[in-house]
């Protein structure tokens, strides 16, 4: 869509669904909707938004994402940025829309080691250093050389890994109040003889493991810190798993895991997230601070209609929200 045509704008209005654009397959159609391939193509789209006081959201896989059956009156920017590029070997810079698992499987059958657990993450390579995505002992910031964003005026700015603090599925991104979005990250791995076997041995203990195949949003829940039971056992241990609000259900594989069984909605979710915490907090709350459960959902106000809830990892900290 050529941005600068504001009647092509305009009649894209509420065509496309939200639920086609979350692994979770929930939400109502948007205002508007564009594709963006390049980073001129996001700037552009960013502006023309601000210019004309359009509320924007930009997207990559959406599986971080739990959008309102109501839909959202602004416009979703879809993150379709997916460049690679080998600038020697080991050292990758790669578009922020490009697929996090896919980059995985080819460092590691490339023969280089540190992302091996993304073989098995379904977001995006810009969703993955927003959230420090990690499993297997591994995280996302450890990777990182660069990293090139978008303010929400449209600038770009290319950033350090020095000069960025990561912790424990946080990344500075996420309370930078001038980020658009991340739009390239550039990798350092080194080089090992066992990285696809061992690749190999995580997506094979995954199968076996998480839902795969189910309309889920990955990981609900961070583990508590400085603790030796992790989120999906506190649920387990509330007696939640299979436990069904509509059509929004604990796995019964992984209780950190919440499937949309086909027809769930917004609400039916949102309600399951609360349910579980407050089960959480009655089952553990006296035991032991790490054990409490803390929503991070962001959502719109309800009267308004037209909103957006957006899921990062929900909490395991020391109060019930």
């Amino acid at each position: 869509m050529n941005l600068s045509q504001s009647n092509s704008f305009n009649n894209q209005k509420w065509r496309t669904k939200l639920k086609n654009l979350s692994t979770w397959g929930i939400g109502g159609p948007c205002k508007y909707f564009v594709q963006v391939f390049h980073q001129n193509q996001l700037i552009s789209a960013i502006r023309y938004c601000n210019e004309h006081s359009i509320r924007f959201m930009i997207i990559g896989k959406g599986s971080n994402c739990l959008f309102d059956d109501m839909g959202f009156d602004g416009c979703i920017i879809l993150n379709c940025i997916e460049l690679l590029e080998t600038i020697e070997p080991g050292l990758y810079r790669v578009g922020s829309g490009y697929p996090f698992n896919r980059l995985g499987v080819q460092s590691a059958t490339e023969g280089f080691t540190g992302l091996e657990f993304a073989g098995g993450i379904p977001g995006t390579v810009g969703g993955a250093a927003y959230m420090n995505a990690g499993a297997n002992g591994q995280e996302t910031a450890d990777t990182i050389d660069c990293i090139e964003i978008i303010t929400s005026e449209g600038e770009y700015r290319m950033l350090k890994r020095s000069d960025l603090d990561f912790g424990y599925r946080l990344s500075p991104f996420q309370d930078m109040e001038d980020l658009a979005a991340i739009t390239a990250v550039t990798f350092r791995l080194e080089f090992s003889e066992s990285a696809r076997r061992r690749q190999q041995e995580y997506l094979k203990r995954r199968k076996f493991t998480q839902p795969v195949g189910e309309r889920s949003a990955g990981s609900v829940f961070r583990n508590p810190l400085d603790s030796n039971i992790s989120a999906a056992e506190c649920i387990d241990r509330a007696g939640l798993k299979g436990y069904r609000i509509g059509g929004a259900m604990v796995s019964k594989k992984h209780a950190n895991f919440f499937i949309n069984c086909g027809c769930a909605t917004s609400q039916d979710m949102l309600e399951l997230i609360r349910l579980v915490k407050e089960r959480v907090f009655k089952e553990f709350g006296n035991e032991t601070d790490a054990l409490h459960l803390t929503s991070i959902v962001e959502s719109n106000d309800p009267n308004e209609g037209f909103g957006i809830c957006l899921l990062g990892f929900l909490e395991l900290s020391q109060h019930l929200g």
